[in-house]
């Protein structure tokens, strides 16, 4: 293929939601000629075989990775060395390597050193998806009008990294570049925190006694709905981000605890003007999220 944005070959090493809904992506755009999925689950590749997401699809990598002009790891973030030792062998001088994990840092630490030298590795993340997994759950159209955050290393080539800026862009996705550890206090907040919160909540309406729990799934409002669908993320998935960002996370549980005290000391007190001024400046930052288009 010509274009410089396309790619002869794709390897997606794991085809569950972000690198099925990709393969879609790809094939839509006429970016990649030819898509690969490196599974180790059977299942999975009989599916994504099945849908047509793919046109191989192998447990071995000897067979996925070589040729292939871009790589994208779509594994949990606690999987990242264990690829990157399998895969690195067979990375072909020229490719790009890039990834879909929440925690930019991780990533760099621990696939980064598997990369070989002639190989552009440049991490990223697309700022999208939903509580569903494996390739059943690709979603055509997912990453239009979402952004896909790149957090390339030292000595990037500048060359590649807009071939790759340029592929996203081609799919519908507005590129932001970044560095790794500033994405990773940024994600902290604006991710990793409110799907904390959706499990601490949830999981405490699951330690109810037996009535009230089956009262509270019944008369549940949108907002405990919300949260129920976030708290149905992928576990190991979400494990992984959390032990990896530890730091980032740690430091905004510390303010989300002290500004939850706040909270707790104002209805106790019965402090209405400090409770409806925290609430007045909580709905700028929706109003800001909705004139982003990010709503």
């Amino acid at each position: 293929m010509t274009d410089e944005s396309s790619f002869d070959t794709v390897c997606l090493v794991g085809i569950g939601h972000i690198c099925a809904s990709l393969a879609v992506a790809l094939r839509r755009n006429g970016l990649a000629r030819r898509l690969v999925a490196l599974e180790i689950d059977p299942e999975a590749r009989r599916v994504a075989l099945e849908m047509g997401l793919v046109d191989e699809a192998t447990d071995d990598p000897a067979r996925a990775v070589p040729g292939a002009g871009l790589v994208v790891v779509g594994v949990p973030v606690g999987a990242m060395e264990q690829v990157g030792a399998v895969i690195g062998p067979h990375l072909t001088a020229g490719t790009i390597v890039t990834d879909t994990g929440s925690v930019k840092q991780a990533v760099v630490r621990d696939l980064g050193p598997h990369i070989p030298d002639g190989v552009h590795f440049i991490p990223g993340h697309p700022i999208a998806g939903t509580e569903h997994s494996g390739p059943s759950s690709a979603v055509d159209g997912l990453f239009v009008g979402r952004w896909q955050i790149l957090t390339p290393v030292p000595g990037t080539d500048e060359a590649a990294l807009e071939r790759l800026s340029e592929m996203w862009r081609r799919i519908g996705s507005d590129v932001e570049i970044m560095d790794p550890q500033h994405h990773d206090k940024v994600l902290a907040i604006t991710s990793h925190l409110p799907h904390l919160i959706a499990y601490t909540i949830v999981g405490t309406a699951s330690d109810l006694e037996g009535h009230l729990q089956h009262e509270v799934i019944k008369f549940s409002a949108s907002g405990f709905r919300d949260f129920t669908r976030i708290a149905a993320s992928d576990p190991v998935m979400w494990r992984d981000v959390f032990l990896s960002n530890r730091e980032a996370v740690l430091e905004v549980i510390q303010r989300f605890t002290e500004d939850l005290t706040a909270l707790q000391r104002a209805i106790r007190w019965g402090e209405g003007e400090t409770l409806q001024q925290k609430f007045t400046e909580t709905r700028a930052i929706r109003r800001a999220i909705i004139d982003a288009r990010q709503a």
